[in-house]
């Protein structure tokens, strides 16, 4: 898996975004395709290309990527009628970038995940 992915540069500002939050463990801003609404993903800093990738050292950095999502829910004003958080993994699980983000989405009335 690559070292550079498009959300390093947009990390280190080196391409533009609708950055909402930035601090040195994460950083999110909106989609650039959204699928709701509200769409935004929220990223580790640090690469971490899939979430099989995640070891022990990085659970309080993957648990800052839930409290950020919380505020910016709340900030977004859709903290109270609902929201959802999803991490793809891999490409069966619909990732398209190898650096592991949580996507935010709401802002109005969300379908099934998945039809069984």
């Amino acid at each position: 898996m690559p070292e550079e992915t498009i959300f390093r540069k947009i990390i280190n500002k080196e391409i533009p975004s609708d950055m909402l939050y930035q601090d040195d463990y994460v950083t999110a801003f909106r989609d650039i395709s959204p699928q709701a609404k509200t769409h935004i993903l929220i990223i580790p800093n640090k690469l971490i290309a899939t979430a099989n990738d995640i070891e022990v050292e990085d659970e309080l950095l993957v648990g800052k990527l839930y409290t950020v999502a919380k505020q910016l829910a709340k900030q977004e004003g859709i903290a109270e009628s609902g929201y959802r958080l999803i991490m793809n993994c891999n490409s069966d699980g619909g990732q398209e970038v190898y650096h592991i983000h949580l996507h935010l989405l709401g802002g109005q009335r969300l379908g099934k995940l998945v039809s069984i």
